[in-house]
C-alpha cells in the first residue's frame, strides 16, 4: 500500500489554515445545524463570523408516541409528527434558515443523522421556499475535517433516509403490535420490542443452562520442588502415563502418599517462541467489550464518554475533537491518517515500524462506512492529555490511542520455557509441569499501559536444565468444582450479537439499555440476569412468536434492512412480506391465548399485620411482592419471604441499605435475630442437611451453588468450610 507523506502540523487545530471568508457587513450568514450543543461549540471555534451554528438536539420530527403512526393500508407511509416539546426548537431553526444565506445540516455521519437532516431540510423548504439546503458529513470534528466538510456539502443520501425510515416503521409495527397483547394477556405496562427480545432470549436461554447445571468436585495436585535455595511449584499434569483423575481429596491423598519422599528428576525442557500480531483498530463492539472488560465502564457509559471525546473537548485556546465517529464496524483507516502514524512512529520508535503496513479485515458483514475508532491526532498522547480530559475520559482516550498506535508497530514476540520433572515410587510415575513465558521482543507493547493483561506481562522461567535432582518439598492438593456456563456479561452480549448479525454498532448500547430500563434484566456482579418479569415476557414470546424472536430470523431481517441502504431493496416491498404473516400471528394469538392476568397471582399463608386479611403473591415491575388481599382498602405490601432463616423461625427476606447501598439477606424477626446472608437464597433446598442453597460469586470460583450452612461440606470449598468454623 503506498504510503502519502503528510505534514503533522498541517492537521493541527493550532495552526491549520482555513479559506474560510470574513464575514462583509450586511452579508447573510450560512447557517450551520448540529445535532448537539457541544458539537456546536465545536463548530464555533473553527468557523468564521460567515457562520450561524445552531442545535437540533437530535430528532424534531418522528413518530407519534401516542399511536403506531404507520398507514398499513397505504404503502406503510409513516406518519411524521413534531415531537412533544421540540416545536420551539424547531420554529427557532426554520426562523433562522429564512434570514441565511443558505443551510448546512451537519447531523452526526449514521442513518439517524441522515433522518434528522432529511426531517430538517422538509421543514426548512416548506416554509422558507427555494433555499438551497445541503448535506454536510465528516469523520471526526477536527477544523481540517470541518473545513472539508463545508467545502464539499453534498445531497442527502436518500437510500440511508430509506433505511432508517424502514428500520423506524418495522420496530414500530413489532412493537405497538406485541406490547398491547402483552398488555392483555399478562400485565399492564408491558412491552417487546424486535430486536431486544432477542437479546431476552438469549439471556434467558444462557440462565436456564446456569441454574441446570450441577457443579461436580475435583482436584488438583501441586508440589513444592527445591533445587539449591530456590523452591518452585509445579502441577501434576500425568500419572502413570494418563491425566490424573482426583474427584476427590482421597484420590488426591492417595498420591501425595505414594509420591512422598520419592526421587525427582528434572526429564524434559521446552522452549516455544511465538509471534503476536497487534490488534486492530476499535470498533464499536471491541471498544465497548474493551472498556467493560478493563474499565469497568457499561456500555451505555462507554458511548457517552466516547461521544464528549468525539464532540469535543476545551483544549488551551481552542475546542477539538479527540477522536473520529465512535459507531463503526470497519477496521478501515484512511490512508492521509496512516500516513500521519507512521510519521509519527517514525520519530518516536523508529525501530519498531514494520516493513510492511498491517492489514486488518473487519468481516463480511461490515458496512465500511466510516474508519475505525482513533485518536484525531495522534500526537496527543494520553500523558499530554490529563489536564485537560476528565478520569473517565482520560481512561477511554488511553485505550483508543494505545490500540490506534500499537496497530502499526512491529509484532511482540515471546518465549515460553517448560519443565517437567518426574517422581518415581516404585512402580508409579507421576510428572509435574512448571512454565513461564516472557517477551522478548516487546514490539508493540512498547506504547501498551493500560491494555496489557496479566498474562501478557508474562511469568518467571523455571531456572532448571535437564538431569536436575530436585527434592520435594510440600504438596498442595486443592479443591475445585466443574463451572457451568457464565451468564452474560454486557462484553459477552455484545460479542454475541454481533456475532449472530443482530443489531448494528449503534444499537448494542441501546439494547440492553431498554431491557435493564424495563427491568427485564438486572445486572449482579456485572453479569446480566434475567428477572421473573423477562422470564415471563419470554416465555409468551417463545411458546407464541417462536419465528419472531429468532435469532436467525432478526438477522435476516438485518440483512434486509442492509439492501435497502444499499438500494437493493425497496423498504415498502421489504415491511409488506413481513407485516402480513406477523399481523395474521398477532391476530391468531390474540384470540387464542388465555389472558394470565391475575394468575401469577397467589394466595399465600401470611396475614396481613394491619387488617388480619390473606396476603397475596403478586408479580410487579420489580419481582414478585406481597399484598395484602384487601386491597385498594389496605394497601400493605411486603417483601416475598425467600427461605426459613436458619437461627430461628424468621423469614429471610431482601434488604437494601439506606441510600444506594447494596442488596443484603436478613431475617424478619431483626434485631432479635440478627441472621445476615450477602449471599441470595435460590428455590434449592441442600440435598445434604436441608437447609437452603445461595449462590456465590467470586473471582476464584466465579458463580457458583453452595449451602448456607457452615457445618455442610455441600458444594462447599476447603477454605469456605474453614474460615466458616
Amino acid at each position: 500500500m503506498a504510503i502519502k507523506t503528510v505534514s503533522e502540523k498541517a492537521r493541527h487545530p493550532k495552526t491549520a489554515k482555513t479559506s474560510i471568508k470574513k464575514k462583509k457587513s450586511g452579508d447573510k450568514q450560512i447557517l450551520v445545524i448540529v445535532e448537539s450543543p457541544t458539537k456546536a461549540a465545536s463548530f464555533e471555534k473553527y468557523l468564521g463570523s460567515e457562520y450561524s451554528v445552531r442545535a437540533s438536539m437530535g430528532h424534531l420530527i418522528d413518530l407519534p408516541k401516542s399511536r403506531t403512526g404507520v398507514d398499513t393500508e397505504n404503502n406503510f407511509e409513516p406518519e411524521y409528527i413534531t415531537v412533544r416539546g421540540r416545536a420551539k426548537i424547531l420554529k427557532e431553526l426554520v426562523g433562522a434558515a429564512k434570514k441565511s444565506q443558505k443551510v448546512l445540516l451537519a447531523s452526526d455521519p449514521d442513518r439517524e443523522g441522515e433522518a434528522i437532516a432529511w426531517h430538517l431540510k422538509n421543514a426548512i423548504l416548506s416554509k422558507a421556499g427555494t433555499m438551497p439546503v445541503q448535506r454536510v458529513s465528516f469523520n471526526e470534528v477536527t477544523p481540517a475535517a470541518i473545513k472539508e466538510a463545508v467545502d464539499k456539502p453534498r445531497p442527502i443520501d436518500e437510500a440511508l433516509v430509506e433505511s432508517q425510515k424502514a428500520r423506524r416503521v418495522l420496530d414500530r409495527l413489532v412493537g405497538y403490535s406485541l406490547s398491547p397483547l402483552l398488555w392483555k394477556k399478562v400485565k399492564n405496562g408491558l412491552s417487546a420490542g424486535r430486536v431486544q427480545s432477542v437479546a431476552l432470549r438469549l439471556i434467558c436461554e444462557r440462565e436456564k443452562e446456569v441454574e441446570n447445571f450441577i457443579p461436580v468436585e475435583y482436584w488438583t495436585l501441586e508440589a513444592d520442588f527445591k533445587v539449591g535455595k530456590s523452591i518452585f511449584t509445579a502441577q501434576l499434569v500425568k500419572w502413570n502415563g494418563n491425566k490424573p483423575d482426583l474427584p476427590n481429596e482421597t484420590a488426591a491423598r492417595a498420591i501425595i502418599s505414594v509420591l512422598s519422599g520419592s526421587e525427582c528428576e528434572v526429564t524434559d525442557i521446552k522452549e516455544i517462541e511465538k509471534s503476536i500480531k497487534p490488534k486492530a483498530p476499535f470498533i464499536t463492539s471491541e471498544l465497548q467489550k474493551t472498556a467493560a472488560n478493563r474499565l469497568g465502564f457499561t456500555a451505555r457509559k462507554t458511548m457517552q464518554v466516547a461521544q464528549q471525546l468525539y464532540e469535543g473537548v476545551n483544549f488551551g485556546d481552542t475546542r477539538i475533537g479527540l477522536i473520529t465517529y465512535m459507531r463503526t464496524d470497519s477496521v478501515r483507516v484512511s490512508p492521509s491518517a496512516l500516513a500521519e502514524l507512521l510519521e509519527w512512529l517514525g520519530k518516536h520508535y523508529p525501530k519498531d515500524i514494520p516493513e510492511k503496513v498491517h492489514e486488518y479485515s473487519s468481516g463480511k458483514k461490515t458496512q465500511d462506512a466510516h474508519e475505525a475508532i482513533r485518536p484525531t491526532y495522534v500526537s496527543y498522547t494520553p500523558e499530554s492529555m490529563t489536564e485537560h480530559l476528565n478520569r473517565e475520559q482520560l481512561k477511554l482516550y488511553t485505550i483508543i490511542w494505545e490500540r490506534y498506535v500499537s496497530s502499526q508497530m512491529k509484532n511482540a514476540k515471546t518465549r515460553t520455557v517448560s519443565a517437567e520433572i518426574q517422581a518415581v515410587s516404585g512402580s508409579d510415575k507421576g510428572i509435574f509441569r512448571i512454565s513461564g513465558t516472557k517477551i522478548i521482543e516487546k514490539g508493540f507493547y512498547k506504547v501498551i499501559r493500560m491494555l496489557v493483561t496479566k498474562d501478557e506481562k508474562g511469568s518467571p522461567y523455571p531456572s532448571l536444565k535437564a538431569g536436575d535432582k530436585v527434592i520435594v518439598d510440600k504438596f498442595h492438593p486443592e479443591q475445585h468444582f466443574t463451572q457451568g456456563p457464565a451468564r452474560y456479561t454486557e462484553a459477552s452480549i455484545i460479542d454475541i450479537l454481533r456475532e449472530k448479525d443482530i443489531g448494528r454498532p449503534s444499537t448494542y448500547a441501546p439494547i440492553i439499555s431498554v431491557l435493564l430500563d424495563r427491568y427485564y434484566i438486572t445486572r449482579s456482579n456485572k453479569q446480566l440476569v434475567p428477572t421473573l418479569l423477562g422470564k415471563k415476557i419470554y416465555e409468551v414470546l417463545v411458546e407464541h412468536f417462536p419465528d419472531y424472536v429468532d435469532v436467525a430470523f432478526t438477522a435476516s431481517m438485518e440483512t434486509k434492512l442492509d439492501e435497502v441502504e444499499e438500494s437493493n431493496l425497496k423498504w415498502p416491498d421489504m415491511i409488506r412480506d413481513f407485516w402480513g404473516p406477523f399481523k395474521a400471528q398477532v391476530d391468531e394469538v390474540g384470540k387464542s391465548l388465555e389472558s394470565f392476568k391475575g394468575s401469577l397471582d397467589e394466595p399465600t399463608d401470611y396475614s396481613c399485620e394491619k387488617c388480619g386479611r390473606q396476603m397475596m403473591k403478586k408479580l410487579g415491575r420489580f419481582g414478585f411482592f406481597l399484598a395484602c388481599s384487601g386491597f385498594p382498602e389496605c394497601r400493605n405490601t411486603k417483601s416475598v419471604p425467600l427461605a426459613k432463616c436458619p437461627k430461628c423461625d424468621g423469614d429471610v427476606v431482601s434488604r437494601k441499605q439506606k441510600g444506594r447501598g447494596k442488596e443484603f439477606y436478613g431475617c424478619t424477626n431483626y434485631p432479635d435475630c440478627d441472621f445476615i446472608s450477602h449471599f441470595k437464597p435460590i428455590n434449592q433446598d441442600c440435598p445434604k442437611c436441608g437447609r437452603f442453597m445461595v449462590e456465590k460469586h467470586d473471582k476464584k470460583h466465579g458463580s457458583h451453588k453452595a449451602c448456607i450452612n457452615p457445618d455442610c461440606d455441600h458444594l462447599h470449598s476447603t477454605e469456605e468450610a474453614m474460615s466458616n468454623e
